[in-house]
């Protein structure tokens, strides 16, 4: 069930990743910590509602236990929610999902794995591709900014900054993962439901921190009501955190690059419902990606 699991994650963040497409205005500093304040609403409000219909006696020592992952996550996140302002050059960065790769690479030098040799083909497949989908993003844009001159001193001055998110981004998520493998997979330091709850109840405190910051401290206009889009994407999120959960605590080291390629469905579903138009090239990434992805599950039936 990890395999399945691993794909649901992965398409609940791609799906995710589309409203935050759509929710962020570039022009608002404060974005990011609106998108924190949501996505730990819906996940405090998941994680009640989970822990009161399957009786579960939560131990708040738990979310002290699973603070370095729930950290990780949190702080991963929420530079990537700053990168979100300069989605066009962050999200083309060649380095923003590899995360899972790292974890993948972080799995293997610290604890002793067998893989197979198609597994192993198909990991390098899934990581390059999500890498080459990111390079060509690149190129498209690079395109866009000389046909548009216009725009591109604005996105000049701040093409620093958004190549430094999707880096930070990678290697925080990376090490979060990792952590995350060796808790759930690896040692078994916690169980599924407890760093479900743990982790969903730290990102509530943080929404609730965030909140009051907003309102009371900066004085922000912010109706949690009226937006739409923020919300679609943290009911996504919860989604997608759930069933991660269960794919890392039974084939961390697998299950980490499939997950880690759901900007591959961010990118159809963009297609889809964004109508954003794909290269030929980008449509060959795709297809190649899920070929490695539909290998990875031939591999665990075999």
């Amino acid at each position: 069930m990890w395999f399945i699991f691993a794909l649901v994650t992965a398409l609940a963040w791609g799906g995710a990743d589309l409203f935050y497409k759509k929710g962020t205005d570039p022009k608002d500093k404060f974005s990011h910590l609106k998108i924190v304040v949501m996505v730990g609403l819906v996940m405090g409000i998941h994680g009640t509602f989970y822990m009161l219909l399957k009786g579960i006696q939560f131990d708040p020592m738990d979310m002290l236990l699973y603070l370095p992952v729930s950290a990780l996550y949190i702080l991963s996140m929420a530079i990537g929610y700053i990168g979100l302002r300069y989605l066009e050059l962050s999200i083309a960065s060649p380095v923003q999902n590899s995360s899972g790769a790292i974890t993948t690479i972080l799995l293997f030098i610290f604890f002793t794995h067998s893989l197979s040799a198609l597994e192993i083909i198909s990991i390098i497949i899934i990581t390059l591709g999500v890498i080459g989908l990111a390079v060509f993003e690149k190129q498209m844009e690079k395109q866009v900014l000389q046909a548009n001159p216009k725009t591109i001193d604005t996105k000049y001055k701040i093409g620093f900054m958004a190549i430094i998110f999707p880096i930070l981004y990678a290697l925080i998520d990376g090490l979060g993962t990792f952590a995350d493998a060796v808790y759930l997979d690896e040692l078994s330091l916690i169980g599924e439901d407890a760093a479900l709850l743990a982790y969903e109840f730290t990102f509530f405190i943080c929404a609730v921190v965030a909140f009051v910051y907003l309102k009371a401290i900066k004085k922000v206009p912010f109706n949690i009501f009226k937006e739409r889009d923020k919300t679609s994407a943290a009911i996504l999120e919860t989604i997608g955190q759930f069933f991660y959960v269960f794919a890392m605590s039974s084939n961390a080291i697998i299950a980490a690059p499939i997950i880690a390629s759901y900007s591959i469905f961010s990118v159809l579903l963009s297609r889809i419902f964004l109508k954003e138009k794909l290269t030929k090239k980008q449509y060959a990434v795709i297809i190649i990606v899920i070929l490695g992805i539909a290998l990875l599950g031939i591999a665990d039936e075999l």
